[in-house]
């Protein structure tokens, strides 16, 4: 009986310590995305807040506003 009980609790140790991997390894694969999706979203658009302005400048200098 209390073999059985104590392989039951090695088996459950394993299979938590492999979730425990999965979940790491998801949570890695997240963070990146993040980190991608900063890199090629919102950075562009916070340098276009400033070429904007200098674009939109150098154009009306051009027609003469």
């Amino acid at each position: 009986m209390e073999q059985d009980i104590l392989k039951k609790l090695e088996e459950q140790d394993k299979k938590l310590e492999a979730i425990y991997r999965s979940v790491e390894k998801t949570r890695k694969y997240f963070l990146w995305t993040l980190i991608i999706t900063l890199a090629f979203i919102v950075l562009p658009l916070i340098g276009l807040i400033y070429v904007i302005p200098k674009m939109v400048n150098i154009y009306s200098g051009l027609i003469g506003f």
